[in-house]
């Protein structure tokens, strides 16, 4: 049976899942080895509810989001009032949105205008990022961000 996972970045959720002193998501310059990020989300003991995220850049209009899936987590149907992309770094997902079904393997690149209803499905374990911009700097409520 299909694992349901909630959305990791709720706010009861956001209490307790602190990760001590991260550095600032809105500098000049940013880099990450999105590998050892990737790890770091597979050591958390989120992990075992079969998803888990972490913003890695936070500006007013813009978002960069590196989600993890565990094979058969499903991520139920939302939207958000931002334009998303979705890049696969490693696995296999299905995305569907609008009456049609995206496969997406590693290197595959989708974007969704803002708005359009989508929900995720993980066939094998995966890890996105997941970008979001908003139209003139307004932001989704916390938790209507995530895919």
């Amino acid at each position: 049976m299909p694992m349901e996972v909630p959305m990791s970045d709720t706010r009861s959720q956001e209490f307790t899942h602190r990760r001590p002193h991260t550095p600032s998501m809105a500098s000049p310059f940013l880099e990450f080895d999105l590998t050892a990020e990737i790890d770091r989300l597979h050591d958390e003991t989120t992990w075992n509810t079969g998803q888990n995220a972490r913003t890695l850049m936070k500006y007013d209009d813009f978002r960069v989001v590196l989600t993890v899936l565990k094979a058969n987590a499903h991520i139920p149907e939302h939207k958000t009032t931002g334009r998303i992309s979705v890049q696969l770094l490693s696995g296999h997902i299905r995305l569907n949105a609008s009456g049609r079904t995206f496969d997406l393997l590693p290197g595959n690149l989708l974007a969704l205008d803002q708005g359009v209803p989508h929900a995720i499905e993980a066939l094998q374990e995966s890890a996105f990022l997941l970008t979001i911009a908003w139209p003139g700097g307004t932001q989704d409520p916390i938790g209507d961000a995530e895919p």
